[in-house]
């Protein structure tokens, strides 16, 4: 399977819209840097990523969120928290990792 990754801001680029797109059903996504915005509850992305926790798995780096004032009672309910050790996990459970710049 695949690990996909975002680190950019959905409201600066598109990254995270294209990544969703593209990824097949079963694949892995990550949020973090300030891809984590993805993850919150009340922005325009809100539908568009709880559409897709329902055939990936969505994560969001909790080091990140934490680190940009946010808390995890914000993220779109169906996204998994990790710690640095859950990436690391999650990049080695997979087959390839494809990073969204």
């Amino acid at each position: 399977m695949t690990l996909h990754t975002v680190n950019k801001s959905p409201f600066d680029r598109n990254s995270l819209e294209s990544c969703l797109r593209l990824a097949r059903p079963g694949h892995s996504v990550l949020l973090f840097e300030d891809g984590i915005y993805g993850a919150l509850k009340g922005t325009r992305f809100e539908q568009l990523v709880t559409e897709a926790v329902k055939s990936n798995s969505i994560y969001v780096l909790l080091p990140d969120l934490e680190a940009r004032g946010m808390r995890a009672d914000k993220v779109i309910d169906g996204i998994k928290t990790v710690d640095y050790a859950g990436f690391v996990n999650l990049a080695a459970e997979n087959t390839r990792v494809q990073a969204w710049l």
